[in-house]
């Protein structure tokens, strides 16, 4: 058996399909390299559609338990990521609905209390001054993203963000491409200018080391 390393999963040296048709085969270990490799996309794309932390980590384990369930049926001419964010989604959805019987959903983004600040690792050895302008900075740009509305946020941190595709965001809201950049384009459109000038720091809605190592750790304990 081939053993696992950091190096791996980090540089991406073991190709997906290769590491998919393994776990198939009965690898079921690997399954902890795509876990690792899609936590941070999985985590932004999720958070887009709720906010406490809690209930995101809980989505996230139920998205990557039921990818492992259904692996047989993920075709390999695709992107994995793709396909998990679409399950992804729906499982935020599914809370959503739940959460809908309280409260009208939009309602609740409206008025989400904007004082909520998001933990973020600072990897960077800055000095205080510098330190505390990042941090308002990544605070400014978090809290305007949050009062996007449903649809215009969650394109935005596919696409800005994340960096995905049209098409793989396409793909995992089940909208037209035309449909996805008039939604990129409009969101942009509702975030001032120099707000959207700091959204090229893709470190905001990081899903930190720990963080990481604690939701693959709790995965790969249920599969």
């Amino acid at each position: 058996m081939k053993a696992i390393s950091i190096y791996d999963f980090n540089n991406h040296k073991i190709k997906e399909t290769e590491i998919i048709q393994r776990i198939l085969g009965g690898e079921r270990e690997l399954y902890e390299i795509l876990v690792r490799r899609n936590n941070q996309k999985l985590y932004r794309v999720i958070r887009s559609y709720l906010k406490d932390e809690a209930e995101i980590e809980d989505i996230m384990q139920n998205t990557y338990v039921k990818a492992f369930t259904k692996l047989y049926q993920f075709k390999l001419e695709a992107s994995f990521s793709t396909w998990l964010i679409r399950i992804g989604i729906n499982e935020s959805l599914a809370r959503l609905k739940e959460k809908k019987k309280v409260f009208n959903l939009t309602q609740h983004m409206d008025n989400y209390n904007e004082s909520f600040v998001l933990e973020i690792p600072d990897h960077q050895a800055l000095n205080p001054q510098d330190k505390m302008i990042q941090y308002e900075a990544k605070q400014l740009l978090e809290n305007a993203i949050d009062q996007l509305s449903l649809k215009y946020k969650t394109v935005y941190v596919m696409k800005e963000v994340e960096e995905m595709s049209l098409k793989e965001i396409a793909i995992a809201l089940n909208l037209t491409i035309a449909n996805v950049k008039i939604r990129v384009h409009r969101s942009k459109e509702m975030l001032k200018e120099k707000l959207f000038e700091l959204s090229i720091d893709t470190t905001i809605f990081e899903f930190g080391f720990n963080r990481c190592d604690r939701i693959t750790e709790k995965v790969m304990e249920m599969i």
